[in-house]
């Protein structure tokens, strides 16, 4: 009897030594479907760190099965959730500065955004993130376009009248500058709304409209092509303390698969635009492509309305949007 008690006690520690000996688990959180370009970035840090063999394991919780689309950001700042991909205008609301990232017209084109995630002004974004314990894994920047329920949306005067969904604060105030009324709500919920007659337009990235299956629902798409007006900054973002408190050899793994994730991510960004045009017209839905004219009679609204707006709210604000432009 005492032998066998013996023997249990044994198994047992040996069980609980094998299990803190075990992998850590990450928890990793966003709001967009498994066949989303978001998920698939996501899907190689993880599928990396695995095949690296440090005692690592990232779980994903997709389609916000974990948390709502908005409310990923405090959650991680906090310790809560470990990663998530974010739209960092998300987060608007807490920190000023992020509305930045999602500014009309301040990105060019993909290598354009490439290069703001290496400049001052990025540098200064991350030095706010890491006020809130919260850094990047990934950079990457998304293009998008506009959608009309009845008819194509090209430059200002299309949106008058149209009760629109706009990804982000800085659009909304273009948007409504130009005589829309607006409609917050995260993309995951463009389909329903356009559906009910909720929505008549709406703007979100070309990953989401298909993803969303949002050309079952529109007459007219307007793609990110030669000038695209919505650039939306979406990193990998991580919980600073939850990496600090790995291990050498777990950070080495995590920031290897991470720089494989970032070369895939905006490789693919510049496919998902003219994937995401071609997907829509498969549907029968017209194609109707900006002109440079159009462009710039949405960056003279912006200038009056959402970059007016950014520097009267944000502390510091001017300096921003003057290293964000300074980016050739």
């Amino acid at each position: 009897m005492n032998m066998t008690f013996k023997a249990t006690v044994a198994a047992s520690a040996l069980f609980a030594s094998a299990f803190a000996a075990g992998a850590t688990e990450l928890r990793l959180s966003h709001q967009w479907s498994t066949a989303d370009v978001r998920h698939q970035v996501a899907q190689i840090v993880a599928d990396e760190v695995a095949a690296a063999g440090v005692d690592l394991e990232i779980k994903i919780f997709p389609s916000k099965s974990l948390f709502k689309p908005r409310e990923q950001y405090k959650p991680l700042s906090r310790g809560q959730l470990d990663m998530t991909v974010f739209p960092l205008s998300y987060a608007g609301g807490q920190q000023p500065a992020y509305n930045l990232t999602l500014m009309p017209g301040l990105v060019k084109n993909h290598d354009h955004a490439a290069r703001l995630n290496e400049s001052d002004f990025m540098g200064k974004i991350e030095e706010i993130m890491a006020g809130d314990d919260v850094m990047v894994l990934v950079h990457g920047y998304l293009a998008g376009g506009f959608v009309g329920k009845d008819k194509c949306i090209t430059k200002p005067e299309d949106v008058q009248g149209l009760q629109t969904r706009a990804a982000g604060k800085a659009f909304e105030q273009m948007l409504a500058g130009a005589g829309a009324s607006i409609a917050s709500m995260a993309s995951s919920e463009i389909y329903n709304a356009m559906q009910t007659g909720v929505l008549n337009a709406a703007n979100t990235s070309s990953s989401s409209f298909v993803s969303y299956r949002i050309y079952e629902q529109v007459a007219c798409y307007t793609p990110a092509s030669d000038f695209a007006l919505w650039f939306m900054y979406q990193p990998l973002l991580m919980n600073k303390s939850t990496f600090d408190g790995l291990s050498a050899e777990q950070q080495e793994a995590l920031m290897a698969a991470a720089a494989k994730a970032e070369a895939f991510y905006l490789e693919e960004a510049k496919k998902q635009d003219a994937a995401s045009a071609q997907t829509f017209e498969e549907n029968g839905v017209q194609i109707a492509n900006m002109t440079l004219e159009e462009f710039d009679a949405w960056r003279a609204l912006a200038q009056e309305t959402s970059y007016k707006a950014f520097i009267d709210e944000t502390p510091g604000g001017q300096e921003l949007l003057d290293l964000a432009l300074s980016v050739e």
